[in-house]
């Protein structure tokens, strides 16, 4: 109770707690005279300061009456001067004087209790948000201890950012505000500190009381206030946190009726506001350490699921460790891989099954500032098409049947790195509209997820299919090869480079030959014919199945023979074969031995030498070269 509460009210107290039976007696009959003498006045009884002493006895407070009627005039009158009130009995002055002065003590005193009430109060709420972790818990306490002892309807707490900015930390969902147009951008924008309000408040030592309506006649309200002013509230007081001397917060409490806040009210919202700044500064750091919790259990998880991807890239035996070929074809392969390889460009591979396309996106990745992240490969064309989304973008425990765990996707993993979207052109049709939104977006959402997340990763997609004609047939979206096809890259067939055929077989010899712990020298001049004269449908991945197979079933050290299929060889001997494409034997020959010394560098004799290779001896391949006129150095120099 304060000391402008209405003297009537401070009456009642003091006939309910204080006064003796006299004064009671007293007090009653001279507040039913006046009701007598003024039927039809309403009353708002105040206590006033008074300076005067009577009787020797020091004035604390005498209490003066004003009468109001109907709003429009008043009459003050002095209580002790009142002879209607005062002539119960003989001693009307003093009397009256000494019963207010102790009327004065008995406000004096709620004071103290009130003052009390708060103190323990402050060390409750102390109490209670010392131990909150969030902001949800610190709201709940705010609420529940506060709101009805202070009266606002809602409170909103902002912190400092590094910037010297304030932005929201604590929201109450008891606002009106939810339903204003500018209610997200008010929560999510950051305040200047120099705005006219909050720089107010912050040169203040104590609390801040705005009226708002007439803070917006004088200023543009800032967002913050004005989301609000427009939704009902018409008063704020604001009270500043500090830690270390320096401003960390602004805690704001919004009332939608004025009211008078005494003086006392302001001093204990400021010591409120000094033990909220030190529950807002620990649930910040709690938030912080949470955040880091997270992400090291992000990059534990990311840790393990590269390592269970490495072993499965390991496992499934694709360990290229260089691209064989050394035709024109080859060489403006090479060229295009060092062209695109620095950059973040997406590359789209184009060429038939076997042809090597993943193998041109491991050099590109290897070659490319991301060489130290994954290269992750998806096969577009071995996935369902109800797991596809699962798989690229991940999922949420629970999000559906048969979701036990979360689950990273291939987007998420290949972060920072590489993405190498095998047979894309066998994605289905919904999945290439979400694809492409990634590609323009930089951004997934796991199935189940509840927000989205960035992802910097580089696209490298391949496919055996003419993407134009699927997209003229309306099988593949335009727009997404438009995206994809920004550096195309086409590997020749096989058969369109047959003279890096004995380069690779000769590889593929000796590394399945290791493989297999055998020794092998070679292969003879009627193999390499043989492979030569292949259609190869199969490309590269077929040449190296048949030398794998063949390796295994040969005896001695020289690769004797092949196992082409039946129906292919005749085809290649006949219907693959052009009558302008028909050769001598002769002619045959030089550019078979041609070939084999060009793969050996010119060299003849020796272990790995052109004649080592084509089963016969140095002086016979010299004679033969003399013969059809071949020499070395021209050999070298061409090569």
């Amino acid at each position: 109770m304060s000391v402008d509460q209405p003297l009537f009210e401070a009456i009642r107290h003091f006939l309910q707690k204080t006064a003796s039976e006299h004064e009671k007696t007293l007090v009653q009959n001279w507040y039913h005279s006046m009701k007598k003498r003024y039927p039809d006045h309403d009353y708002d009884w105040q206590l006033m300061p008074c300076t005067k002493k009577r009787s020797g006895i020091p004035a604390m407070h005498v209490p003066n009456s004003t009468l109001r009627t109907n709003g429009t005039r008043a009459h003050t009158v002095s209580v002790a001067a009142l002879p209607d009130g005062i002539a119960i009995d003989g001693r009307a002055p003093d009397t009256a004087y000494l019963l207010y002065a102790r009327v004065a003590v008995f406000l004096a005193r709620e004071e103290m209790l009130q003052m009390q009430y708060q103190t323990s109060l402050l060390l409750s709420f102390s109490s209670a948000i010392g131990s909150v972790r969030n902001q949800e818990e610190l709201l709940h306490e705010i609420n529940k201890m506060l709101k009805t002892v202070i009266g606002f309807n809602h409170t909103v707490i902002g912190i400092t950012n590094d910037d010297d900015t304030i932005s929201a930390f604590l929201l109450d969902p008891a606002t009106g505000s939810f339903n204003h147009p500018e209610y997200k951008e008010a929560i999510t924008f950051k305040y200047a500190s120099g705005d006219g309000v909050i720089e107010h408040v912050i040169a203040s030592a104590m609390p801040v009381v705005f009226d708002l309506d007439v803070l917006s006649k004088a200023i543009p309200l800032p967002l913050y206030l004005r989301v609000n002013y427009e939704t009902g509230i018409r008063q704020a007081v604001m009270a500043k946190f500090c830690k270390g001397g320096q401003v960390c917060g602004i805690w704001l409490l919004l009332f939608e009726q004025q009211q008078e806040i005494p003086e006392s009210t302001l001093h204990f919202i400021a010591g409120l506001a000094n033990q909220l700044s030190i529950a807002v500064s620990n649930i910040v750091a709690n938030n912080k350490i949470n955040d880091q919790l997270i992400e090291i259990n992000n990059y534990k998880q990311q840790l393990e699921d590269e390592k269970l991807y490495l072993q499965q890239e390991i496992d499934t035996n694709h360990n290229y460790t260089e691209i064989v070929g050394d035709s024109m074809s080859m060489k403006r392969i090479y060229h295009l891989i060092e062209t695109v390889a620095p950059s973040h460009s997406t590359v789209l591979i184009l060429g038939e099954t076997g042809t090597g396309k993943e193998l041109i996106a491991r050099a590109i990745h290897n070659n490319s500032p991301r060489k130290n992240k994954l290269m992750v490969k998806v096969n577009c064309a071995a996935l369902p098409a109800n797991l596809v989304e699962s798989e690229l973008f991940g999922h949420e425990r629970g999000s559906f049947t048969g979701a036990t765990e979360r689950r990273v996707g291939k987007f998420e993993l290949a972060n920072e790195g590489t993405l190498f979207l095998d047979e894309i052109g066998e994605m289905p049709p919904d999945m290439q509209v979400k694809l492409l939104r990634v590609l323009q977006e930089r951004e997934i959402e796991r199935i189940g997820g509840k927000g989205t997340i960035k992802v910097n990763v580089r696209i490298i997609a391949a496919t055996n299919r003419d993407l134009e004609e699927e997209v003229a047939a309306g099988r593949f979206r335009r727009d997404l090869y438009y995206r994809l096809n920004i550096f195309p890259i086409s590997l020749p067939a096989l058969r369109e480079r047959s003279e890096d055929i004995p380069l690779l077989a000769a590889y593929f010899v000796n590394r399945f030959a290791r493989e297999a712990g055998k020794k092998m020298d070679g292969l003879s001049n009627k193999v390499l014919q043989d492979l030569c004269n292949y259609s190869w449908p199969g490309n590269i991945r077929e040449l190296e199945h048949l030398i794998e197979r063949s390796v295994l079933l040969t005896k001695g050290t020289m690769l004797k023979n092949v196992y082409l299929p039946v129906t292919q060889a005749v085809a290649a001997g006949s219907a693959d074969f052009a009558p302008e494409e028909i050769k001598t034997i002769s002619d045959a020959e030089r550019d078979h031995i041609f070939k084999v010394l060009k793969y050996c560098n010119g060299r003849v004799g020796g272990k790995k030498g052109a004649a080592d290779l084509l089963g016969i001896p140095s002086s016979t391949l010299f004679s033969k070269m003399k013969k059809l006129g071949i020499r070395r150095d021209i050999i070298q120099v061409g090569k």
